[in-house]
């Protein structure tokens, strides 16, 4: 199978395909007129590869889960450790998200929204940033605006 071929079956971009060759996540054979030739192994570890993708793994995950995949002497609690430790990242990330969605909350409830010119949206992203026009020297410190 050629790389477009690969592509379209495994819904990954050619270009996506060509990287994790080049990080050595597969090693497709070469035909004598150099293009890839994707076995069906080739195949199937680029669709687990996407899944894994899918799922937010880091590259480096994958090559631990694809190496995983591959022993089939493996503990199952060492896949489940590697996604363990994933859905921990997933719950910070979630977490932080929370925080920030609540603070633009704040702040959108805080602002009027009308014609004046005043705005705590505003206010608050500036409250450590130099006054508008302030340059260099020009800039108060933090705490001389406070």
């Amino acid at each position: 199978m050629n790389i477009g071929e690969v592509a379209q079956q495994t819904g990954l971009p050619a270009k996506t395909i060509r990287y994790y060759e080049e990080i050595g996540l597969i090693a497709p054979r070469r035909d004598v007129n150099g293009y890839r030739v994707f076995s069906t192994t080739d195949v199937h570890k680029l669709a687990f590869l996407g899944r894994a993708r899918s799922l937010g793994f880091t590259i480096e995950d994958c090559r631990r889960l694809l190496e995983l995949w591959e022993d089939r002497g493996r503990a199952s609690a060492d896949v489940k450790r590697l996604a363990a430790e994933h859905l921990g990242r997933i719950d910070e990330k979630i977490a932080e998200l929370r925080h920030m969605r609540d603070a633009l909350a704040g702040l959108i409830d805080a602002c009027a929204g009308d014609d004046r010119p005043d705005c705590p949206i505003l206010a608050d992203l500036a409250a450590d940033a130099p006054p508008a026009g302030a340059t260099g020297a020009d800039a108060p410190s933090a705490a001389a605006r406070r």
